[in-house]
């Protein structure tokens, strides 16, 4: 009797071993932190928009994923542009990362830095939420990454501290300094100015110094950044890139983790990308652009310009997205064009 009893127990043990081995496994294979790459820090929307990830992550996680933020690409010391490499190799976890910095790795990123591509944010919508959004992941995921959300860095605009830029030949032997991209490179070059690659924390000493003339960044990062102070006291407002951003997992670590503890992650960064984007467009959606008036307290001359300035510098880079745009792949460049040209304004 005590032999049935005892083997009874044991036939019950090792059932509910095996019932709960997978969830255990996966459990113990978890991390007690998780390395998030950014290049920028939570004072931007771009390192806002990580931190909020991580926390939405750690609470629907209760804790069972850890996240810690590293700003600055402090992961592979400061090079964005190896940033989506070090995220394939496992060097980095995860990622809200620009689709600039990884352009040369993926070449169907330089989309979104087409010159002049995107008239308004309805049109950076129309296609990062349809269907080249959705192209634009699979292809990521080929590639060997888990993207999982957008997110926005914003319009880049130009900045300088000689003059105020309303024409083509204004940036005429301008040093402007640029990422690491060859389409920025090729554009500015079209443009007259002097392009030249600098990491971001090289930039800001260049500028204060005067080394470098002028910069391209999103309004929210200069006004973060505080560029008023280091002598970029003229900034153009032409809108001539958008610049997405792209919440992804490393394809081991997603793999470590439960189907369920994916779906978490995932909608997290669903998430914390539309409160990102929000974040990054705030004071330049509203009709007034409280952001601009910020700007201009500081005592910088903020140029709009009319539809006919605009339109020159379109001209003159139209070359440039023609040549591109073979490179990036012609199907999806139309693809996106008419998503644009559908779009609801």
């Amino acid at each position: 009797m005590k032999l049935r009893t005892f083997l009874t127990s044991a036939v019950a043990a090792a059932a509910a071993l095996a019932f709960t081995a997978p969830a255990a496994i996966a459990q113990t294979a978890y991390k007690s932190e998780y390395r998030m790459s950014l290049v920028l820090g939570t004072a931007f929307p771009w390192g806002k928009g990580g931190e909020l990830w991580a926390n939405k992550v750690r609470e629907r996680t209760q804790g069972r994923i850890n996240i810690k933020l590293y700003p600055g690409v402090s992961l592979i010391q400061g090079d964005q542009t190896r940033e989506f490499s070090a995220l394939r190799q496992g060097v980095i976890d995860m990622a809200v990362g620009s689709t600039i910095n990884w352009s040369p790795q993926v070449k169907q990123l330089n989309l979104f830095s087409l010159p002049f591509l995107f008239p308004d944010y309805a049109a950076v919508d129309a296609v990062t939420q349809g269907d080249v959004g959705k192209q634009i992941f699979t292809t990521l995921e080929k590639a060997g990454v888990v993207p999982l959300a957008w997110g926005e860095n914003g319009y880049r605009e130009i900045s300088n501290s000689k003059l105020a830029i309303k024409s083509p030949a204004d940036l005429k032997g301008l040093k402007i300094r640029v990422v690491g991209s060859p389409l920025f490179l090729d554009t500015f070059t079209a443009l007259g100015a002097n392009p030249t690659q600098m990491s971001w924390a090289d930039a800001q000493p260049a500028f204060a110094s005067g080394a470098v003339d002028g910069q391209e960044n999103p309004i929210a990062v200069y006004q973060a950044a505080k560029l008023h102070t280091v002598a970029q006291k003229h900034i153009t407002m032409w809108g001539y890139v958008n610049d997405p951003l792209v919440f992804v997992v490393n394809k081991d670590i997603w793999a470590s983790w439960t189907p369920a503890d994916r779906e978490i992650v995932k909608q997290a960064a669903i998430d914390a990308g539309k409160e990102e984007i929000a974040i990054a467009r705030k004071g330049m959606v509203e009709a007034d652009k409280p952001l601009l008036k910020e700007i201009a307290a500081n005592g910088v001359t903020v140029t709009q310009l009319s539809a006919a300035e605009r339109d020159a510098f379109v001209k003159a880079t139209r070359p440039v997205y023609e040549k591109w745009k073979g490179q990036i792949g012609a199907d999806l460049v139309g693809s996106a064009e008419k998503a644009i040209a559908a779009r609801k304004k």
